[in-house]
C-alpha cells in the first residue's frame, strides 16, 4: 500500500482534516489571547 492509497481512505482524510482545522483553531485562539483584546490598555487603570 502506497502513501497515496493510504491518504485516499476516507477515515484517514477525515482524521487529517480534523487535525489541521484543530491546529488552526489553536493558533487563532493563542493569537487572540496574546493580543490582549480583553485587557485594559490604559496605563492608570487602578485609579
Amino acid at each position: 500500500m502506497t502513501f497515496r492509497q493510504w491518504l485516499s481512505k476516507p477515515v484517514v482524510r477525515f482524521i487529517l482534516t480534523t487535525l489541521v482545522y484543530f491546529s488552526i483553531m489553536l493558533v487563532l485562539f493563542y493569537l487572540y489571547d496574546y493580543s490582549g483584546i480583553n485587557q485594559a490598555k490604559f496605563i492608570y487603570n487602578d485609579f
